[in-house]
């Protein structure tokens, strides 16, 4: 052991503080290289060419969309060049393209009026059977109504819940469909895991109990992004209640890119729901950056489109509303 060599090393302050300063500028140009390498702005791929980032900063405008030909049958192999996205009749630039079977949230949204009692049997099964033929990693809940909308059961994956939930359902009261579906919007928002959140409503008559006015639900329907469906067993009403329950259906469906079904009999659930079911798992997500920043509040609407084949039909939610500079720049 060299114990002078160690003596000197710790007795020479000029010498300790110059390996000091030489450790301490090491340590500086280390951390610098770490932040440069791993900050946001600097991400490069394998190729050194510099890779998209969206920041939060960076809106984007998502739309799920389903296509179909004239018959019905979905078409699910349209390529990204296909489509073209309008906002207010200017062309915006598809930012995120994708086609993949993911996991959605999907809230059952069941009436339990006194006119329900004979379906719910029936109903209950079909979506039962919706549940079973969808993705494995979707998340559901039950919202019931009458003249009071409430939350039966929260998200979950545990069919045997879901079914027990489903099956424990008594009809009584008024229809209060507006408030139900607002409810079932807002639940989605605060508390959905999956990017993809839909409704699925099952009523048979008109709404005669809500707060909510078809308005207030269209722009919480077009702001969240949430798809509705809807299947309307609308034979027992007058044909005046069941014109009346059709225009709210098919207006909260059509906006929403969604589908309403009005089976002539109740059998033709079941299919309903496979149906259904099919459309999740087949859907477009295509995204944009609006070329319109302006933060006033006014609705946009947009418009996609399929250029091949020229007969194909797209659904997807007609617009929404800008952020507006009073609101904190909350939209889409």
């Amino acid at each position: 052991m060299n114990c002078g060599a160690d003596s000197r090393r710790f007795s020479d302050p000029p010498a300790l503080m110059a390996e000091f300063v030489l450790a301490e500028s090491v340590m500086r140009y280390a951390r610098l290289a770490v932040l440069i390498f791993t900050s946001p702005v600097f991400i490069f791929s394998q190729q050194n060419e510099p890779e998209a980032v969206f920041t939060s900063d960076a809106k984007l405008v998502e739309l799920h969309a389903t296509v179909s030909a004239p018959d019905g049958t979905l078409l699910t192999n349209i390529p990204e060049s296909a489509f073209r996205v309008f906002e207010d009749d200017v062309r915006q630039e598809i930012k995120v393209f994708r086609h993949e079977d993911a996991p959605v949230s999907l809230g059952l949204v069941v009436d339990q009026s006194a006119s329900m009692s004979d379906k719910h049997a029936r109903v209950s099964a079909a979506l039962m059977t919706l549940v079973a033929a969808s993705n494995p990693g979707d998340e559901e809940f039950v919202i019931t109504f009458n003249e009071t909308a409430r939350l039966a059961l929260d998200f979950t994956q545990n069919k045997g819940k879901l079914e027990s939930a489903l099956r424990k359902i008594e009809a009584n009261g008024q229809t209060a469909l507006r408030d139900a579906l607002s409810l079932g919007i807002a639940h989605l928002t605060r508390n959905a895991k999956n990017d993809r959140k839909v409704l699925l409503i099952v009523t048979d008559g008109e709404d005669n109990s809500s707060v909510v006015d078809l308005d207030r639900l269209k722009r919480e329907a077009r702001q969240s992004g949430v798809l509705i469906y809807a299947i309307g067993l609308l034979n027992a009403g007058t044909e005046r209640e069941a014109a009346r329950a059709k225009k709210d259906l098919d207006t909260m469906t059509f906006e929403t890119g969604g589908e309403a079904f009005y089976p002539a009999v109740l059998g033709e659930v079941d299919g309903i729901a496979r149906h259904v079911a099919h459309d999740l798992r087949n859907q477009y997500t295509i995204a944009y950056s609006p070329t319109n920043t302006r933060q006033d509040g006014t609705f946009r609407r947009i418009k996609l489109e399929v250029t091949s084949p020229a007969d194909a039909i797209v659904k997807t939610r007609t617009g929404y509303y800008a952020a507006s500079r009073s609101d904190g720049g909350d939209s889409f």
